[in-house]
C-alpha cells in the first residue's frame, strides 16, 4: 500500500522531517483516494478534522523519532541516553556535589589540622577539612573544607565561624570569601563538559589527560589546566598569573587534596615544574618500602564574588517574592543547576547568560537591564583569571523595580 504522506529522510547530514503542511496534504490525498475521489477537503468538515488529527499524530511521532535519534549525539543526549554514552568512557553521572569553602584557621604555631577536622556555619551546616595543614609561625593557614551535606548550599562570606570539633591549638576559623556552591545531580551540560575532558583520560603527559584525570576525582567541581613550554616565566589570563618555566598549572575546585595530587602525578610528564598554592606528598607504591615520594603542587583558585545589579519593570500582579526568585535564578545559572554549564575557572561570564532564567519567572516580567562586576556591577561581562573561581550569593544580587 502506498501513501501520499511524505516520509522522514535519513541523509548523511542527519534526519530531515517533512513539514506538517505537506503531511496534511498527503493525508487528505490518501483519504480522497480511499473514498473514491471528489471528497470535500475543507478543514472544517468532519473528514478535514480527522485529517488534521491524523497529521498531528504523525507530526508528534516524527518529532519523537528525531528526538530519539539525536540522543546518540553527545551534543544533544540527555537522561539515560547520556548516561549510556558516558558509560562508554567508564563515566557515571555525578551525584550531588558538596559546597566547598576556603577557611582561614588561626592558632598556635605548629598545630596540625588534619583531614576530617570540622567547622560549622551560622545555619548549622558542618564543613569537613579535605586538605591537611600545619599552622605556621604567622599564626594562620587557609585550608579547603567541604560541606557534609551535598547539594546547592550557599556559603556566604564570614558565616563559617565555629570550630565544631575542638583541636588543641586551633583557636578560630572564618571564611573571608564566599564558598563555591555545590549542586544537585550533575546536569546534562556539566556531564558533557566532563565527558569531553575524559576523552584523554587514558593518555599521559598531555594537558587534556591531566584535566580528565582530575575531573574524574570525586567531588571535583571544576578543573583548569595550562602549561608554559618556554624557558621564562610567563603571565597568563585576566590576573596575569605567573607560570614557572617549563611548568604545568592545574587549578582545581573541590575534591580531596590527596586524590587530586595522585591524579596529577599519574598523568604529568617527568621533571616538569608545577605552580600553585597547595602542595601534597605522593608516594610511589610500585617500589618497596621506603616508598619514593614526590611533592605535587596545584592551585586552589580564589573564590571571586560576582555582584549583580538587576533592573526589572514593576508589573502589577507579579509575585511578592520576585526579588528572591530573581536571586535564585541567577544563582542557579551560576552553579549550572538550571541545566546549563556552571560559571568556571578562567571563563567569561556574560550578562546574557542570566536573561532566560529571569524571564522564565513570569511572562509579564520585563528585564530592563542586568550588569555585573567583581567590585561594582557596571559591566556586561566579566572574565575570571585562571586562579579565580566565580561565586555569588543572594546578598550580592541587588534587584531594583523600576
Amino acid at each position: 500500500m502506498t501513501t501520499n504522506v511524505p516520509a522522514i529522510q535519513f541523509l548523511p547530514t542527519g534526519i530531515v522531517l517533512p513539514q506538517e503542511s505537506d503531511v496534511l496534504t498527503g493525508v487528505l490525498a490518501d483519504m480522497n483516494q480511499a473514498f473514491g475521489g471528489d471528497m470535500n477537503q475543507g478543514l472544517t468538515t468532519p473528514q478535514g478534522q480527522l485529517a488534521q488529527s491524523e497529521t498531528a499524530i504523525i507530526g508528534d511521532k516524527n518529532n519523537t523519532i528525531a528526538y530519539i535519534l539525536n540522543q546518540i549525539n553527545p551534543n544533544f543526549a540527555s537522561g539515560i541516553w547520556q548516561d549510556a554514552i558516558g558509560a562508554i568512557y567508564f563515566l557515571t553521572r555525578l551525584p550531588a556535589v558538596p559546597t566547598t569553602v576556603q577557611l582561614l584557621c588561626t592558632g598556635a604555631n605548629g598545630t596540625s589540622i588534619p583531614i576530617g577536622a570540622m567547622a560549622q556555619d551560622a545555619g548549622g551546616n558542618i564543613y569537613t577539612c579535605t586538605q591537611a595543614g600545619v599552622i605556621p609561625i604567622g599564626g594562620s593557614i587557609t585550608l579547603s573544607f567541604a560541606c557534609q551535606t551535598a547539594g546547592a548550599i550557599v556559603c556566604t562570606a564570614n558565616t563559617v565561624t565555629k570550630i565544631y570539633q575542638s583541636i588543641v591549638g586551633w583557636d578560630t576559623v572564618n571564611n573571608p570569601t564566599n564558598g563555591v556552591t555545590g549542586s544537585l545531580v550533575e546536569s546534562r551540560a556539566n556531564f558533557e563538559v566532563r565527558r569531553r575532558a575524559s576523552v584523554a583520560l587514558n593518555a599521559h603527559g598531555s594537558l587534556p589527560s591531566i584535566q580528565g584525570a582530575v575531573f574524574n576525582v570525586a567531588n571535583v567541581i571544576d578543573v583548569y589546566a595550562y602549561e608554559n613550554v618556554t624557558d621564562a616565566t610567563i603571565n597568563v589570563g585576566a590576573t596575569n598569573y605567573p607560570l614557572l618555566p617549563h611548568s604545568v598549572y592545574v587549578g582545581v575546585v573541590g575534591g580531596a587534596s590527596q586524590d587530586i595530587a595522585n591524579a596529577i602525578w599519574t598523568k604529568k610528564n617527568e621533571g616538569s615544574n608545577m605552580n600553585g598554592n597547595t602542595s601534597v606528598i605522593v608516594y610511589d607504591t610500585s617500589y618497596s618500602l621506603p616508598y619514593p615520594q614526590y611533592n605535587i603542587t596545584y592551585n586552589v583558585p580564589t573564590s571571586t564574588t560576582i555582584k549583580f545589579q538587576v533592573n526589572v519593570s514593576d508589573v502589577n500582579g507579579l509575585s511578592g517574592d520576585l526579588v528572591v526568585q530573581i536571586q535564585n535564578a541567577i544563582i542557579a545559572a551560576m552553579t549550572g543547576s538550571d541545566g546549563g554549564v556552571r560559571a568556571r575557572i578562567g571563563s567569561t561570564i556574560f550578562a546574557s547568560r542570566f536573561f532566560a532564567g529571569i524571564q522564565a519567572i513570569n511572562p509579564q516580567l520585563t528585564l530592563v537591564s542586568l550588569l555585573l562586576g567583581t567590585v561594582t556591577p557596571t559591566l556586561s561581562s566579566v572574565t575570571m583569571g585562571i586562579d579565580q573561581y566565580p561565586v555569588t550569593s543572594a546578598s550580592d544580587i541587588n534587584v531594583t523595580l523600576v
